[in-house]
């Protein structure tokens, strides 16, 4: 390899494991790249490990519930961020791996960096395990701290209350909130169901949860009963969710915004396209990038103090179905 790009054998160490104490010209480092892509050169992980004095594994535990698109995108940047700064991401998991059982399974892989998400059952314990195996930054991603983990706390209160903010402003005072019916996302949605309780307090209007499956069976049944439910509005959990009941109250002849206002969550392409246009909450998420940086930072200095990141915001956007 050094005899193709022309430069020593020094040199290509230097350029393929990043060298920073050492200057050497952005042609040089490129001449070096294009041979090693042209001799299918791969890194060895160990080596690069006992280099570095740890792994460059990251550990994402694999989601124990269903992901809007908006979180998977978000995951996915972080991924390659992480990716682009040289880590390893590894995502491992899988139903009923949570607890205990999860976090044996994480420290056998011996990552330095492990993010869980909430649903996973990671408590001080099992947070004190993954350190002990060489795990030098452990994050949790979620409404609620561990002790002992940093925290990148989602508070999907704020989504309901911003949803409830935008209904009350409009003059709504029955609204529904549905609930989805699918297993685990509870833990979006109960927050949420929070979120628009505190925004009606002492307005005299009403919050009414309404359980729905995502299923067209389901959004019918519940269209079908609206007028006898008496509602002026309804925050649907996400723009998905609005889809599919908006589209069942229209077949029944509610007229949407006129009898109900419709509003979903995550302002994502479809709601553009939907007639009327829906209204929904954005949910702003820091890039994958910054989260990529605080978790080499951590890496980096182990012994830092565990800190709690709030990384969601909520903005109402007010299209024509409110």
């Amino acid at each position: 390899m050094a005899r193709l790009a022309g430069v020593s054998r020094a040199t290509v160490s230097y350029v393929l494991n990043n060298t920073s104490t050492m200057r050497i010209s952005e042609p040089t480092r490129r001449r070096v790249r294009a041979a090693a892509e042209e001799l299918g050169y791969v890194p060895h992980a160990a080596a690069r490990s006992l280099r570095a004095g740890h792994s460059r594994m990251v550990l994402m535990a694999s989601p124990t519930v269903p992901l809007s698109p908006l979180y998977e995108s978000f995951l996915g940047d972080l991924q390659a961020a992480l990716g682009r700064m040289e880590y390893t991401v590894v995502q491992y998991g899988g139903p009923g791996c949570t607890g205990d059982a999860a976090v044996r399974a994480w420290a056998e892989l011996r990552p330095v960096a492990v993010l869980a998400q909430s649903g996973h059952g990671l408590d001080p314990q099992g947070v004190a395990v993954l350190k002990r195996s060489g795990a030098r930054a452990v994050l949790t991603l979620g409404p609620e701290r561990v002790d002992g983990a940093h925290a990148l706390l989602t508070d999907h209160s704020l989504v309901g209350q911003c949803a409830a903010a935008h209904l009350l402003a409009r003059g709504r005072t029955r609204i529904g909130a549905v609930v989805p019916a699918e297993r685990g996302l509870d833990v979006f949605s109960r927050p949420m169901v929070e979120g628009m309780r505190r925004a009606a307090e002492g307005t005299g209007a009403e919050v009414a949860e309404l359980p729905l499956a995502h299923t067209e069976e389901a959004a019918a049944r519940l269209a079908g009963r609206w007028r006898d439910l008496g509602l002026d509005a309804v925050f649907t959990y996400n723009d998905e969710y609005a889809m599919l009941l908006m589209r069942a109250l229209q077949d029944e002849g509610v007229r949407v915004p006129a009898e109900t206002a419709v509003m979903g969550a995550d302002d994502l392409l479809l709601s553009r396209l939907l007639r009327p246009r829906l209204s929904t909450v954005r949910i702003e998420l820091p890039s994958g990038q910054a989260l990529a940086e605080l978790v080499d930072r951590l890496v980096r200095a182990p012994g830092a103090r565990t800190e709690a990141h709030d990384l969601l915001a909520a903005t109402a956007v007010r299209r024509e179905s409110t």
